[in-house]
């Protein structure tokens, strides 16, 4: 079996969550498990790579949100 789509290109690699999944709060003081949940350039994954619903993805948002307001995650990939 092949590693490419019809369209020629790889398949994109999701990132194995163990974070948000089914759990009623996301702590942002929780830094090594948001890290995961971002690129290395400091980007917040999307929804489908990280695989969580609509609700968990703004749960995931907000505490990437406000760990980066405090001083716990940085903005950029400057210091990552």
């Amino acid at each position: 079996m092949s590693r490419f789509n019809r369209f020629g290109t790889q398949p994109k690699v999701k990132v194995v969550k163990e974070g948000a999944k089914g759990m009623e709060y996301v702590d942002y003081k929780d830094v090594e498990n948001l890290r995961r949940l971002m690129s290395p350039n400091g980007k917040i994954y999307a929804r489908k790579r990280v695989q969580s619903s609509a609700k968990e993805q703004r749960m995931i948002a907000t505490a990437i949100k406000r760990a980066r307001f405090v001083g716990l995650l940085p903005y950029t990939s400057a210091t990552l």
